[in-house]
């Protein structure tokens, strides 16, 4: 009889247990799971002056550019470069066989001595004759024929020193020489051939140290062009498309051309910048970025802190009491990894850079490694989109 009483006694308690614990579960399920911040990075804005710019794709050209032709006609004997040789000024390229040139040399030297000859004793006659001209023995008409003998053979000897002069610069022009300092490209003939004068091209030769940079800019952005550059010299930065972009050359405009092509709406410029290590080479596609002014005390965040809606870009920014606030902000150009903010960010203010999708406007957010750019400049302009979407734009 007490076990019986004693198991009785046993089922209310058990019943309360399990009530207690089926309550402990339905209030945790109530209250869900712990909420946590989110963890993200963040940078402050930073104020620079910053260059305003347009960025273009031209291609680069020679600073000189030489197609070498024969001033004479001929067979050529020798080759004194190699094909790719760096050329001075100057240094013998070809040699055409000068034996025709040196036989019509002689030649025009032997008709000068005898053209010579002939004036002598034209003079000689003359003073005899001019002599004696007073005492009748001879008439004045004879006096005046041989002056004239003497004008004739004075022209002839005139015109047989030209002669010795023309044999003597085709004879000169039997040895070829490099016009201007340059690189070689690959020879045109070879021993042997057979050139004509001003026809047959014997080699190019193209100075590639300063170097050419040619661009377009649209006519909208020519009066701009126009207004900073009668300030003083524009700076150019040009860079091949696989250069980094914080090694960009720094060269100068110094060709506006004088007319809007018609088809394009475009106007050709040009910059030109030193090239002694040969980095550029004449013909090749480049970034341009024509650099028109500077704006002073620009707001820059880096270009990943930016996101798009379908209000335009904005940003995360981490107000002090460690919530994030979304800003509708309004971006100029990019400064190489960083974007001026013209619109929407202060300097100073803390902007998340990662961890974007994981944050709500207004909620707490946990800041991990936030960095301080200070006085670190922006990087070079880099060719390319902004981060709104579209083509850089002017600030």
């Amino acid at each position: 009889m007490k076990w019986g009483f004693a198991r009785i006694g046993l089922f209310p308690a058990l019943a309360c247990l399990l009530a207690l614990s089926g309550c402990s579960k339905k209030s945790t399920e109530a209250a869900g799971p712990p909420q946590f911040a989110p963890l993200v990075t963040a940078t402050r804005a930073s104020a620079h002056d910053v260059p305003v710019y347009l960025e273009e794709i031209g291609r680069s050209g020679a600073f000189e550019s030489v197609t070498v032709t024969p001033q004479i006609s001929g067979r050529i004997t020798e080759r004194h470069f190699e094909d790719g040789a760096e050329l001075k000024k100057d240094q013998l390229l070809f040699i055409i066989d000068p034996r025709p040139y040196q036989a019509q040399l002689d030649s025009a030297q032997a008709q000068l001595a005898q053209s010579k000859a002939a004036l002598d004793l034209a003079n000689t006659q003359l003073k005899m004759y001019a002599s004696i001209a007073d005492t009748r023995a001879v008439s004045q008409i004879d006096v005046e024929t041989k002056k004239n003998t003497v004008a004739v053979d004075q022209a002839q000897v005139e015109s047989a020193e030209a002669a010795v002069e023309t044999a003597k610069l085709n004879l000169e022009y039997c040895s070829i020489r490099s016009p201007i300092d340059g690189r070689a490209g690959a020879r045109l003939v070879d021993v042997g051939n057979v050139v004509q004068t001003n026809t047959t091209g014997l080699l190019l030769i193209q100075r590639l140290d300063p170097i050419y940079a040619d661009f377009t800019v649209t006519e909208g952005d020519l009066p701009e062009v126009q207004r900073e550059l009668a300030k003083g010299i524009l700076q150019a930065k040009v860079s091949l498309p696989s250069d980094p972009l914080d090694r960009a050359r720094e060269g100068k405009l110094t060709f506006v051309d004088n007319n809007v092509q018609n088809a394009t709406g475009t106007v050709n410029l040009r910059a030109t910048l030193p090239n002694a290590d040969h980095h550029f080479w004449p013909g090749q596609f480049v970034n341009v970025t024509l650099v028109l002014a500077t704006t002073k005390g620009a707001v820059l965040i880096p270009s990943q802190a930016t996101q798009i809606s379908q209000q335009g870009p904005y940003v995360f920014v981490v107000k002090p009491d460690g919530t994030a606030e979304l800003r509708q902000v309004t971006l100029g150009q990019r400064q190489g990894d960083r974007v001026v903010v013209t619109k929407g960010v202060s300097d100073g203010e803390s902007v998340i850079v990662t961890g974007q999708l994981t944050v709500m406007p207004g909620a707490k957010v946990r800041v991990q490694g936030e960095s301080d750019p200070g006085n670190a400049p922006p990087g070079g302009a880099p060719a390319g989109k902004s981060p709104s979407g579209g083509d850089s734009p002017k600030s």
